[in-house]
């Protein structure tokens, strides 16, 4: 399937949880027919997708829907070898990325500078050779070859140039937006329901939301899930209300590799400032921010940073709120912003801490 794996092998999934209860309600216009939720759900970008809507124009979203995901592969899908980031990865100079792959990067840009370099779409040769990947490749990881393989890794080793052509200073740069590129792909679903009128709706890719407006069924806010780490049932660790915001989660309890060649267990939170797989304390990170695509970038990095280094670059970016749930010491423990709590965020078990 294109785009297989795209999500950072990492995610934690956040589950939907929509309290569906009936209403009657009247047409606010009389040459109006009444909302009536709406359901598209399928597989793309190797997860599921489920999007409810309300139309008064019932409006139909399954056509539009599958080309976003088209285009979506066809920029930036490692998993595609015609893919343009494919072209580029393998050395073509004369792509010329479209709207859709500029806006991704120079997001990346902004977000790799606000994180100090947690968060760095050049990280990719490492990302495959950990087996995490769109490619496939069988090297026996040690640290001088983790050292050789980060000689290529850093935003400064890559440059959109005024002509929209990507500039690698070695052939060796290896490009991939993975851990941002399914966030934007829930945007965009977004974005195209808005411009069909659609007003109310929830917007749900392998576990990335995009929620705006409310549940017209029950007249109350969409409600989602968060998953419980410690548990292998996917129960909750806690629910929270979602309006006009979207959110992202990461984690690494559940997804990992075992190297065939070393014996070794990696799992897939790795640190782009020194290549390594570590298992982080954060053990899942969930992000609140205006776009899904910021949030999915955020809760990657966070999840490499660890819990401290989290909280204090948290301090600097405006317009984010967290949900973190960390080991300390072998305890379980969670943590909320304020944003987090006013969405009515709430531990089940452990005590919570807040800013």
């Amino acid at each position: 399937m294109a785009f297989k794996k795209l999500v950072k092998i990492n995610k934690g999934v956040a589950f939907i949880a929509l309290l569906l209860i009936g209403v009657i309600f009247s047409c606010k216009e009389k040459n109006k027919t009444p909302d009536k939720m709406k359901y598209v759900s399928g597989e793309a970008l190797g997860t599921t997708y489920h999007i409810k809507y309300f139309s008064e124009d019932n409006f139909e979203a399954s056509t539009k829907v599958d080309s976003i995901f088209k285009a979506i592969n066809l920029s930036m899908s490692t998993y595609q070898q015609d893919s343009d980031i494919s072209k580029i990865n393998h050395g073509d100079t004369s792509v010329v990325v479209d709207d859709m792959f500029k806006e991704v990067y120079e997001l990346s840009e902004s977000i790799s500078r606000s994180t100090k370099g947690y968060f760095d779409p050049t990280v990719g040769n490492i990302v495959n050779a950990y087996g995490f990947g769109g490619e496939k490749v069988e090297i026996k990881l040690d640290s001088v070859k983790i050292d050789s393989m980060m000689t290529y890794v850093g935003m400064d080793k890559i440059a959109l140039t005024n002509e929209n052509r990507i500039k690698k200073n070695s052939p060796n740069v290896y490009l991939e937006f993975n851990s941002i590129a399914k966030g934007y792909t829930v945007d965009r679903l977004g974005i195209m329901l808005e411009k069909a009128g659609v007003n109310n709706y929830l917007v749900e890719l392998g576990g990335e939301l995009r929620a705006r407006g409310k549940n017209i069924d029950n007249q109350k806010n969409w409600r989602v899930g968060i998953d419980n780490p410690q548990t292998k049932d996917r129960s909750f660790s806690t629910v929270i209300s979602l309006k006009n915001v979207a959110m992202a989660t990461s984690g690494n309890y559940r997804k990992f590799r075992f190297d065939s060649l070393t014996g070794k267990r990696y799992v897939h939170t790795i640190n782009p400032l020194t290549g390594y797989s570590y298992k982080s304390d954060i053990l899942s990170a969930s992000v609140l921010a205006n776009t899904c695509a910021e949030a999915d970038a955020y809760a990657t990095a966070f999840m490499a940073m660890g819990y401290s280094k989290a909280l204090t670059v948290l301090e600097e970016i405006p317009g984010i709120e967290v949900y973190f749930i960390y080991d300390e010491a072998g305890t379980v423990k969670t943590y909320a912003s304020k944003g987090f709590l006013a969405a009515g965020a709430a531990p089940k078990g452990d005590d919570i801490k807040t800013n």
